[in-house]
């Protein structure tokens, strides 16, 4: 075992107060190497934690646990820990209200009253009724709430539900069918579905997906590369489930399912990564008819949104990297014949439907804006929202005259509109009490220059007031792949961080979709650099600008932003105080060989593609480049014993190459949360004390008391 003892630091404190000086020692589990080498290219890599991959063994269940003991054991002798983590329960305490969606009879919408592990699905017969009936409580789906619900899917008269769920945030889905009015179980419950949604054809049956279960022993980390779209008809056996598309004949990673509103057309999308996709339907009203391609190869991505009979309306961004609306007949609908019914602009579209409308929401420098349109393409009208912000769930059946949107931002916290479609009026549906004023807090947006001249967009988040002396703890959070955007949002837990002088910043960095495709694509393969050249230029642009300095600045992302983290600690040891990679992507050189990581090979590439591609990504893999002799930020490395999308052996092996090679005062800890997976499945208890435990470990760190 080896034994540290960590000084805190004697600086300016929030409070005005300095913690005691005091000494919390941490014992590192002694980590096993083994002669395992790996040959890429007639280029040898060892790999000595390999063993640490084997997630259900009992010798790595040892590991785990003896790595808990110390992480824990050194969390909780944080003095102020509780302080804080009642501060996060106390302001988490708010009731909490998803927009209302008509089935059948019913409206259903989801709350949780505060501190519930799991959001209730309730239902009421009128909008004006104000007690409403616990339909499908998740609380009661196990004692200790990590089996969740993922997901609900309602037959179009809304007389039968099918839901599936989770154990312990594993991806891997059962789907149970209901009756809505007896909640008589309908059927056979689904097993071994993975990346699915239900499609329902009429009451009769539905659509799933899923791949066949990997063998006994690997059921986290097995590869799983053939998805299969079945469809099951009520009343049978999962056995007897029809191959519609997928396995063999067409091998694909990835395959979705849709029916139109009118259930006219099967949608089918098949991809073989996270970008790009085919398309292809199928006529449901005419038997046995055949499933035409409309798209083939990857290119591109694109989905039907509505029809209109054989109208087709497809969002694509196919010669349009912000994306499109375009319209074409069934009879003919290849590329060739598409016609824009909403042209490409500068800002990147989503397009959503309702009542018989478009409602076409714009990225405007990661701002929502949003236009109604007709479905011709006809403008109706910008849609008024309360301010600057995050927009999103303009969407209803084509026979709804209102929707319910909602509305956030990082100082406005989720609230519910009620919409009327004909008119464009907005008013207020629902908002949440919360112990918080939104007119104590300033954002402002800022573009900064990365190293190659990029101008990259930043939100700053602190409270008014707070003096730019160089000292205020600030937390920056990034993710920068897949194209994922990052739009402002509220968040309860952030104000503990920001009532202590803390700064909130959230750079828009590349690989991202805040500003189309071009954006994204510069953030991948032998371009993926930049994403961590604009990060770290993120966090030098608040050091210069006087924000903060690298004795206050914690940087943190999970996912791939966990990979972003542990790609800028080890290019930039120097940059921050403390370090938080999350579930990441850490081993660059063998993701793709476990569960569905060869699906993120259009973001990274693989060491199998090229010598250069190899040696690209041998470049940055973060636990290929911890070295010796070096001062890591402090770092907590967070990740789940059963997470089976990026397989906790990244996170275990980042953490034993930090153990080993640290020099200097700084912990190396790894906190792994026992049957969790990658985020899903975590109950409020867990959240709460995972959120305590990054900001105790961050204010420590910095020599930072809290205010409470």
């Amino acid at each position: 075992m080896r034994k540290l003892f960590f000084p805190v630091l004697l600086i300016a404190l929030v409070s005005c107060n300095q913690l005691k000086q005091e000494q919390i020692s941490v014992n590192y589990p002694d980590t096993k190497k083994v002669d395992s080498v790996d040959v890429y290219f007639d280029q040898q890599v060892p790999d000595p934690y390999q063993w640490l991959e084997d997630d259900l063994s009992d010798e790595t269940g040892e590991w785990v646990k003896k790595q808990n003991e110390a992480t824990f054991g050194y969390l909780n002798q944080i003095p102020f820990k509780e302080k804080i983590k009642n501060r996060i329960e106390e302001l988490a305490d708010y009731e909490k209200v998803s927009a209302p969606v008509k089935h059948g009879d019913y409206y259903f919408f989801y709350k949780n009253d505060g501190l519930q592990n799991q959001y209730v699905l309730y239902k009421k017969q009128n909008l004006e009724d104000t007690a409403a009936t616990v339909f499908l409580d998740p609380n009661t789906f196990s004692e200790d709430g990590t089996v969740t619900l993922n997901g609900t899917n309602f037959t179009k008269d809304g007389s039968l539900l099918a839901y599936l769920i989770a154990q312990g945030g594993s991806d891997w889905r059962k789907i149970i069918v209901r009756d809505v009015s007896t909640m008589e179980l309908i059927g056979d419950t689904l097993v071994d579905v993975k990346f699915s949604g239900v499609a329902w054809k009429g009451n009769e049956g539905f659509y799933y997906s899923s791949y066949d279960k990997p063998k006994e022993g690997s059921e986290l980390s097995g590869m799983t590369s053939q998805h299969k779209l079945f469809y099951h008809k009520l009343g049978t056996k999962q056995s007897d489930d029809k191959l519609i598309f997928g396995g063999e004949k067409q091998k694909r990673r990835y395959i979705g399912a849709e029916l139109t509103e009118d259930e006219k057309y099967l949608i089918i999308t098949a991809a073989v990564s996270t970008t790009g996709n085919e398309l292809y339907i199928q006529d449901l009203s005419k038997p046995n008819s055949k499933i035409t391609p409309v798209v083939k190869g990857f290119e591109s991505d694109q989905y039907v949104i509505d029809n209109e009979g054989t109208r087709l309306l497809i969002y694509t961004n196919h010669e349009a990297p912000n994306f499109r609306l375009v319209e074409v007949d069934f009879s003919n609908p290849g590329i060739e014949n598409w016609k824009d019914v909403i042209p490409e602009t500068k800002d990147v579209l989503s397009v959503s439907i309702a009542g018989n409308n478009l409602f076409a929401k714009y990225m405007v420098d990661v701002q929502s804006k949003v236009l109604q349109y007709d479905y011709n393409g006809k403008l109706i009208r910008e849609v008024e929202l309360p301010s600057i912000g995050t927009s999103g769930s303009f969407s209803s059946r084509e026979d709804e005259l209102t929707l319910y949107y909602r509305f956030t931002s990082f100082t406005y916290p989720s609230t519910i509109f009620e919409y009327d479609i004909e008119s464009g009026k907005s008013k207020l549906y629902w908002k949440p009490e919360i112990d918080f004023n939104p007119a104590d807090y300033e954002t402002e947006q800022v573009f900064y220059e990365s190293k190659d001249g990029t101008k990259v967009p930043m939100f700053i988040v602190y409270k008014k007031g707070l003096k730019m002396n160089g000292e205020n703890p600030t937390y920056l959070y990034g993710y920068g792949g897949f194209s994922a955007s990052m739009t402002p949002y509220f968040s309860s837990s952030r104000l503990v961080w920001l009532e202590n002088g803390g700064i909130y910043a959230q750079p828009n960095i590349r690989g991202g979709g805040e500003y189309g495709e071009e954006w994204h694509v510069a953030g991948t393969k032998m371009q993926k650099q930049n994403v961590f050249d604009d990060f770290i230029a993120a966090g030098e642009y608040l050091i210069e600008n006087n924000y903060t300095s690298s004795d206050y600045l914690a940087i943190a992302g999970g996912s791939n932003g966990g990979l972003l983290v542990g790609a800028v600690m080890t290019q930039r040891p120097d940059l921050a105080r403390v370090a938080f990679p999350a579930v990441g992507v850490l081993d660059m050189l063998k993701y793709h060989k476990f569960t569905s990581g060869a699906g993120w090979a259009s973001d990274y590439g693989t060491a199998n593609d090229s010598k250069e591609m190899f040696e690209y990504l041998l470049g940055y893999s973060p636990i290929h480049n911890v070295k010796e002799g070096v001062s890591y930020p402090a770092t907590m490395i967070t990740t789940g014993d059963h997470d089976d999308r990026v397989v906790p052996a990244h996170s275990f092996k980042f953490a034993a190459e930090l153990q080993l090679k640290n020099v200097g005062d700084n912990p190396m800890l790894i906190r792994i949360e026992t049957d969790g997976g990658h985020g899903g499945g975590t109950t409020t208890d867990q959240w709460i004390e995972a959120v305590a435990d990054a900001y105790s470990f961050a204010f420590y760190n910095m020599g930072i008391k809290p205010i409470y």
